[in-house]
């Protein structure tokens, strides 16, 4: 309880029932009429009013305080009796203290319904989780500030349903939300609240026209890392067009020794699975071949279709055998060269060896340098691995980030993969020109680049070309200006994780107050 002391006067305090009751009165003082604000101490009757507070000493307190009714004297007033209020310990119509109603209100804003409800019954506040919504709900939302640098960009409300969040690029803040993305909503907004200098989005057409019509003059930025996000899909669509080149980015491997003549069957022909695999061959192709379906052969031999299928489809029943799948590639990879080296040379503690490939670049685990080297404590050689063809994300991966920031394995791959594809190595060259744009924020050979992207003969990056022409003004703006959408993207995950608090069945208007208030409680808070 913390109200003003010489305005309340504590008669009794007792224990009753696990609950801290309070017996209080109000002192006869002047209090001011709400309206007029004309004191007054003529006392009209009395009433009681109960008060919950904060749990002191994990019991609940309810407090009984007795309150005057006053008349109000002023004759050009129209109240004539009014109820006196204690600062800091009643409000109108309210049966809670204003610190256990701020209690609860946050509660609200940090942890929703459920949840506010479970920290509440730990505080001795027991309350429904509708009803923390309903005090939730009831807090005003501050009224928003025009900003000067506005971002604005959409993020997912369920299914194909979205939504768009408006932040304040300056203060962090964000200002408005609402369901759906549609130029008109945007532009609505711009035109009620004039003063936008500049808007930070990503290449969305309906953005840019909400932008186009609400703020005609707003300068109007697209983000670089949306246009770095859609080149690098452009780079994955190509490395998947070129996917047989892939091989060519691993080590080829040396020329394995000529098989020795053996005039008796072959030891791998004589494995169980490679017989049963000969013998099903030979049966699915016996029924197969006189023009039975494969529903009738499987029916006929007892296997299930697909497996008819598979064997039918065969040339020759060694491609239905399992194949040994090769050992995955590990990050110590690049260094076992160097490990059988130093090994040569008489340094056989893992310890040391692992402090020495850590110099070099290795981030890995002591435990796996002292398992690649255990083979050679036994005199066998170390487990060189067969490494498999890259994938299209991991070429796209290699091409896009900073050369300097590639590992010692990627940077060789690349090198081979861009000495055997002509394409992706003119890919590589566009990236790098355009990542030098973005470092030295300069614009100047855009239109340059273009020209290289459209005459490029790759069509991925021809039409990349065209929609980057058709929104040029707002790509120069984001190449060469500070600004940027990042404090979008921060705001879009921090929305995410509020709905996923409130297990995604939030309402827009509950979102857009836990999203508005929980940022201004961490400005307050932080």
């Amino acid at each position: 309880m913390s109200p003003h002391l010489d305005a309340v006067r504590v008669e009794r305090v007792w224990v009753a029932g696990g609950v801290v009751r309070i017996a209080a009165c109000t002192r006869e003082v002047t209090v001011a009429c709400p309206d007029c604000g004309r004191g007054s101490a003529r006392v009209h009757s009395r009433y009681c009013r109960t008060l919950a507070d904060v749990a002191v000493g994990g019991r609940p307190v309810l407090i009984g305080l007795s309150v005057r009714r006053l008349f109000c004297d002023s004759a050009g007033c129209g109240r004539r009796t009014f109820a006196e209020q204690v600062a800091g310990l009643t409000a109108r119509y309210q049966r809670r203290s204003p610190l256990l109603q701020h209690l609860v209100e946050m509660a609200g804003v940090l942890l929703a319904g459920r949840g506010g409800a479970r920290l509440l019954h730990i505080l001795e506040a027991p309350l429904s989780r509708t009803s923390v919504l309903f005090h939730l709900m009831r807090l005003p939302l501050p009224s928003p500030a025009v900003p000067r640098v506005l971002g604005v960009d959409d993020f997912a409300l369920y299914a194909d349903v979205y939504g768009t969040l408006l932040v304040d690029a300056t203060t962090r803040l964000p200002i408005e939300l609402w369901a759906g993305r549609d130029a008109e909503q945007l532009a609505a907004w711009l035109r009620t609240h004039p003063g936008v200098e500049v808007v930070c989005r990503d290449g969305s057409l309906v953005y840019r026209q909400g932008i186009t019509d609400g703020a005609p003059d707003a300068l109007q930025v697209s983000d670089r890392f949306h246009l770095w996000q859609g080149l690098s899909k452009r780079i994955g669509d190509i490395a998947a067009a070129h996917r047989s080149c892939l091989p060519s980015a691993a080590p080829q491997p040396e020329p394995a020794p000529p098989p020795t003549t053996s005039t008796g069957p072959s030891d791998q022909a004589d494995t169980p699975a490679r017989r049963h695999a000969k013998r099903l061959f030979e049966a699915v192709h016996a029924v197969t071949d006189t023009g039975c379906s494969l529903s009738a052969a499987a029916r006929e031999l007892g296997l299930n279709r697909r497996t008819v299928g598979k064997y039918a489809r065969a040339t020759t029943w060694q491609d239905c055998v399992r194949r040994t799948r090769s050992r995955r590639t590990t990050s110590l990879d690049p260094y076992l060269e160097y490990l059988r080296q130093r090994w040569e040379e008489g340094e056989h503690t893992a310890t040391v060896l692992h402090q020495e490939i850590a110099a070099k670049g290795y981030r890995g685990h002591y435990q796996r340098v002292k398992m690649a080297i255990a083979p050679l404590r036994r005199g066998l050689p170390i487990d060189t691995p067969r490494e498999r063809p890259p994938s299209p994300r991991e070429v796209a991966r290699w091409i896009t980030i900073t050369p300097s920031r590639r590992s010692l394995h990627a940077a060789e791959a690349l090198r081979r993969l861009l000495e055997h594809c002509p394409e992706l190595n003119r890919s590589h060259d566009l990236v790098r020109q355009f990542a030098a744009m973005l470092d030295t924020r300069d614009a100047t050979s855009l239109p340059d680049w273009l020209d290289q992207l459209a005459s490029s003969r790759l069509p991925a990056l021809a039409g990349f070309a065209k929609a980057i022409r058709e929104d040029q003004p707002a790509v120069e703006q984001g190449i060469t200006t500070p600004f940027n959408s990042g404090v979008n993207e921060g705001r879009i995950t921090d929305l995410k994780l509020q709905k996923r608090i409130m297990a995604g069945r939030a309402g827009v208007p509950l979102l857009r107050h836990r999203v508005i208030l929980m940022a201004l409680l961490r400005r307050r808070y932080p």
